[in-house]
C-alpha cells in the first residue's frame, strides 16, 4: 500500500505543490486582511491539492502516448505501466469529486465556479497540440490558486486580487518556458507546439526573462494595492534576488543546472511572497 501512494504521489508530483499554494494562501492573507479560519485554511488546502492531484493525473492520462515516446518520459508511472490507465481515471475522478466538495464547503461561489477550473485545467493538456502559448494556458490555470484562495475568503470576487493572479500567469509562464527547452527537439519531430520550440532557446530565455520581470512588477502592484507594509517590501527585494539568480543558472549553451533553476528556485519564491505576507500582516 505504501509503495502504491509513493507511485501516485510520484505520478502527479506531488512535492511541485509548494509551487502554488504560498500563492494561495498570500491572496487567503491579503483577502482576510490578516489569518483566515482555521475552517478556511483547512478547505483551501483540500481543495488545492485535490485540484492540483486531478489535473496533473487527467495530463498523464491524456499525455500517456507522448510521454511514451518520449524518452525523458517513457519511465514515467502511466507509460511504463507502474499504475494502469483506469486506476488513474479513477484517481482524477476522485481529486475532482474532493475539489468540488471542498468548493461546497467553503461558500457558494466557490462551488459554482469549480467546474470552470476543472475545466481550463482539461483544456490546458491539449494546447501543446495547437498553441506554442500553451505556457500561457497553464499559467490561467494556476491562477486558480490565489483567484479561490481569494473568494473562498470572500464569498465574491473583487479586482483588487487580479494584479497577484496575473503575477502568478506569468510567474508560472516563465518557469515553463524553461522546463520546455527540455523537449525542443522532441517537440519539434512530434508536432508539439512551445515557445522554445517555435523561438529557439536563445529566444526562449528571453521570454521567460521577460515574463518574470512582468511577474516581479505584478507582486509590486499587489503590495501597492494592499498598502503592504517594509515585511512585503523586503520580501519583495528577495524574490526580485531569487528571480535573477534563477536566470544566472541557464544559458543557451548551458542548461545543465536546469532543474535547480525549474523546481528550486520557483518553490523558494513563492515561499518568500507568502512568509513575507505574513510577517507583515503578524508584526
Amino acid at each position: 500500500m505504501f509503495e502504491k501512494i509513493i507511485l501516485y504521489l510520484q505520478m502527479i508530483k506531488f512535492s511541485h505543490s509548494i509551487f502554488a499554494l504560498p500563492f494561495a494562501f498570500t491572496a487567503a492573507l491579503t483577502a482576510a486582511s490578516g489569518i483566515p479560519s482555521l475552517k478556511q485554511i483547512f478547505w483551501i488546502i483540500v481543495a488545492m491539492v485535490s485540484a492540483r492531484s486531478g489535473a496533473m493525473g487527467l495530463n498523464r492520462i491524456i499525455d500517456i502516448k507522448i510521454d511514451a515516446a518520449n524518452p525523458r518520459t517513457a519511465n514515467r508511472e502511466l507509460p511504463s505501466g507502474k499504475i494502469k490507465t483506469s486506476n488513474a481515471v479513477l484517481f482524477a475522478l476522485i481529486s475532482f469529486a474532493v475539489l468540488i466538495f471542498a468548493a461546497y464547503m467553503l461558500n457558494p461561489l466557490c462551488l459554482k465556479l469549480s467546474p470552470i477550473a476543472v475545466g481550463v485545467l482539461f483544456l490546458y493538456s491539449y494546447t501543446k497540440r495547437f498553441t506554442w502559448l500553451s505556457h500561457i494556458v497553464l499559467g490561467i490555470a494556476i491562477s486558480a490558486a490565489p483567484l479561490g484562495a481569494w473568494i473562498a475568503v470572500r464569498g465574491a470576487f473583487n479586482a483588487e486580487i487580479l494584479p497577484l493572479a496575473f503575477a502568478v500567469v506569468f510567474w508560472l509562464a516563465g518557469f515553463d518556458v524553461l522546463y520546455a527547452l527540455q523537449d525542443v527537439e522532441f517537440d519539434r519531430s512530434h508536432g508539439l507546439h512551445s515557445i522554445p520550440e517555435r523561438f529557439g532557446i536563445k529566444d526562449s530565455l528571453l521570454f521567460s526573462r521577460v515574463f518574470h520581470v512582468i511577474a516581479w512588477g505584478l507582486l509590486a502592484l499587489t503590495g501597492l494595492f494592499f498598502n503592504l507594509g517594509i515585511f512585503y517590501w523586503l520580501g519583495m527585494a528577495a524574490a526580485g534576488g531569487l528571480f535573477i539568480y534563477e536566470h544566472s543558472l541557464v544559458k543557451h549553451d548551458d542548461l545543465s543546472r536546469l532543474d535547480m533553476a525549474f523546481f528550486n528556485m520557483n518553490g523558494y519564491i513563492s515561499m518568500t511572497v507568502f512568509v513575507f505576507t505574513l510577517l507583515d500582516y503578524l508584526v
